[in-house]
């Protein structure tokens, strides 16, 4: 053991120098740690929103958009598409939407903000088979009918509304996506007024 004199000032020095090495190690051990809890950028685009263009949407047109991996159907439905809706209400399993297969904003006869647009995920409530749409041919899978959307896998019935007729597999309505309109010609589906 030494006699030589003890120098505080180097061994303050010394102190703070390994707490600041010691310092920057747990952080650039912590931040990368962090920062794996977050979703990638692949996971973040799989759910973010989708802008479609309506603008050119034709009364009795579907366009179909890619949502989180699924089919989003968007219907200009005409006049008479519009009128069938309460025709058919006797004949649905849920007429009310009562089911929560939509947002809040959506939960009326027509399923949707706008009553001429349909915004719906095109995916069948029974084993997720893709209906087909049936603008003027639907009479023949429903009498009196004439437009909605059939899944042939097994025979499935929507009407206009995505709302599913009695009697069919499926027990649900189609599902209607959070969705919101940017302008009168873009709509923006997976964020709506409560999300943004």
């Amino acid at each position: 053991m030494s006699n030589a004199p003890v120098d505080h000032g180097r061994r303050r020095f010394l102190t703070i120098a390994t707490s600041v090495v010691g310092g920057v190690g747990a952080i650039g051990v912590a931040v990368p740690f962090i920062a794996s809890w977050n979703p990638s950028e692949r996971a973040k685009q799989a759910g973010a929103a989708v802008s479609a263009d309506i603008s050119k949407l034709e009364p009795g047109q579907l366009i179909r958009v890619e949502w989180r991996g699924k089919p989003v159907w968007i219907v200009k439905r005409t006049e008479q598409m519009l009128a069938q809706l309460a025709e058919t209400e006797d004949r649905l399993r849920d007429p009310g939407s009562e089911v929560e297969q939509q947002p809040t904003y959506a939960q009326n006869r027509h399923r949707s903000i706008k009553p001429e647009i349909l915004v719906a995920v095109g995916i069948c409530t029974h084993l997720g088979c893709s209906p087909t749409y049936l603008p003027d041919d639907f009479a023949a899978q429903t009498e009196g009918i004439r437009s909605g959307f059939f899944c042939p896998c097994h025979g499935s019935k929507f009407d206009m509304a995505g709302r599913v007729f009695q009697g069919v597999p499926a027990p649900a309505n189609l599902v209607i996506p959070p969705y919101m309109y940017v302008d009168d010609n873009t709509i923006l589906i997976g964020e709506d007024e409560g999300t943004v």
